[in-house]
């Protein structure tokens, strides 16, 4: 029974991952059907990151509140609304909002599947999560050759029709395979959601207009929306530290561990999620690569991160957290250094390699040490507040998804100033390689293994855990 509701949330996860990078793929006819422009079609997209980012933390609260398995079953649901106002969306408006309706469910199913996890894997709930990590890179090598093949045989719209029937699959299960859970109870915060989601969206969508276009007209746009992201931040803030059940706990976030793991999820997201977007436009503009060539060289990325990631997870109790996710930053920031240097033949053990070659290596080195880091961020902290699992898994997407909107933009911003854009692309690696290097020592911050000394909770603070675990 175990098994088959963790293959039923893992579903629901994989069915996300697939239809980001499907929906990538059907871009440019989107773009050609609604006979609109690239920065207007764009919005598809960012308003995807800018609600499922937000949505995160609130639906972590949620599925506390009310239940991870209720909380699951909600999310389904808006992925399948979502899904299917995209389908029949008839004009570029309606699908943006439609867009912002699937993200509402696509961005929940992380925090609550992770509660269901818990819950039903509590000896060995650190596999369990860390195997997650080896779903979303099978959505990412299934999504653009499912995307690709539905598209040039049936239309773009069927990159959204394709979600529904397997959306209601992985529902019907849900609703007879996953158990009644406990929940922690308590009410949501509803001003300090509001707060919460104008401050976080006017940030996200400054940074998008900044990203799409450079020029007096989004200067001034993006200027207002940050203005008004620092009162919502203030007001947000207020709020929070004055109500007795706030969206994100204050004194919570303030201590050491979560501080440390809110920075280390913030630079991951900046360097894993956010520039890794940039791949095919850097293997194109300077390895001369074709579109499909600079897409197919992310593939071996995704295969070094579910092995690497299903190694770390089957061995993470005996590694502990910290190591982990050293190895993994360390790997990352190499890849990230071979990016800058650019290498174009190198012989490997009397073998030559050309561009693609040399892409299809550091791309797989990247994978790795992706791979490796995950299972163990995902699960650091954790234990420190276990009720709230959700909770926290939600506040760690939020700080992932806000790093990666943030480097997209400033990576955008810097190739906008070369005309070499190649030097753009090096300035940029070689920073996020320091960036993700600078993590090392945050990581020692962090609980080393998977009964750690000390567990918070919001009543009683820090208290010494009875069965301690000091081996790292």
């Amino acid at each position: 029974m175990q098994y088959i509701i963790f293959i039923t949330v893992s579903l629901g996860l994989l069915l996300s991952s697939i239809s980001g990078t499907s929906v990538a793929v059907a871009f440019p006819a989107i773009i050609e059907s609604f006979h609109t422009s690239l920065i207007t079609a764009g919005w598809v997209f960012t308003i995807y990151q800018i609600a499922s980012t937000i949505v995160m933390p609130l639906i972590g609260k949620l599925s506390d509140i009310i239940g991870r398995k209720l909380t699951f079953i909600l999310c389904l649901l808006m992925y399948i609304l979502g899904s299917f106002l995209s389908a029949i969306a008839p004009t570029i408006e309606v699908l943006i909002i439609a867009r912002f309706i699937q993200a509402i469910g696509g961005g929940g199913f992380m925090p609550s599947a992770v509660g269901i996890v818990a819950e039903e894997f509590p000896e060995s709930r650190q596999k369990a999560i860390g195997l997650f990590s080896s779903i979303f890179p099978i959505g990412q090598i299934l999504g653009p050759n499912l995307g690709g093949w539905l598209v040039s045989t049936l239309g773009w719209r069927s990159v959204f029709w394709i979600n529904i029937p397997f959306g209601l699959i992985v529902l019907i299960t849900s609703i007879f395979m996953l158990r009644k859970d406990d929940k922690v109870g308590g009410k949501i915060d509803f001003k300090g959601a509001v707060y919460m989601t104008v401050f976080l969206s006017s940030l996200l969508a400054s940074l998008s207009v900044i990203g799409n276009t450079i020029n007096g007209v989004s200067i001034a746009i993006a200027s207002s929306l940050l203005i008004i992201c620092i009162i919502f931040f203030i007001l947000f803030i207020k709020q929070e530290i004055s109500s007795k059940e706030p969206i994100l706990d204050i004194e919570i976030l303030k201590s050491p561990p979560f501080v440390a793991a809110n920075i280390y999820n913030f630079i991951y997201g900046m360097a894993i999620i956010g520039v890794m977007s940039l791949i095919p436009t850097f293997a194109m503009d300077v390895y001369n690569m074709n579109v499909f060539e600079s897409g197919f060289v992310l593939t071996p990325r995704s295969i070094g991160m579910i092995v690497s990631s299903f190694v770390v997870s089957m061995y993470l109790e005996k590694w502990g957290y910290r190591w982990p996710m050293i190895f993994g930053s360390i790997v990352t920031a190499f890849s990230l250094i071979l990016l800058a240097i650019e290498p174009h033949n190198v012989e490997i053990l009397g073998m030559a390699f050309g561009g693609m070659g040399i892409m299809l290596i550091i791309m797989t080195i990247s994978g790795i040490g992706v791979g490796a880091s995950a299972p163990a961020s995902n699960n650091a902290c954790i234990e420190l507040m276990p009720d709230r699992v959700s909770t926290i898994t939600g506040i760690r997407g939020m700080f992932r998804g806000s790093g990666g909107a943030i480097s997209m933009t400033i990576a955008t911003i810097i190739l906008h100033q070369f005309a070499n854009i190649g030097l753009g692309f090096k300035i940029i690696f070689m920073s996020l390689a320091a960036l993700t290097l600078l993590t090392i020592p945050v990581i020692f911050m962090m609980p080393s293994a998977s009964k750690p000394r000390e567990i918070i909770t919001p009543e009683i603070g820090f208290q010494e855990a009875k069965g301690m675990n000091s081996s790292a």
